[in-house]
């Protein structure tokens, strides 16, 4: 699933990203760290692995690549 980076404390290593829809889903460090990812910035399109429908828990956030 694609998404869009939308806010990213490098502290904590957790933020938000936007789905396409421009709903909010957040996403924590275990997540972040899994995507082997440095660094975020609002505005990156992302890949996310999601689980559950109703209440999403993003498992893995990294780059989109073509």
């Amino acid at each position: 699933m694609q998404a869009t980076a939308y806010t990213y404390d490098p502290g904590t290593r957790t933020g938000q990203v936007l789905l396409d829809d421009g709903t909010p889903v957040p996403f924590d460090a275990p997540a972040f760290d899994k995507g082997g990812l440095r660094l975020l910035r609002p505005g990156q399109r992302v890949r996310i692995e999601v689980d559950g429908e109703d209440d999403r828990h993003i498992t893995l956030v990294t780059l989109q690549t073509f």
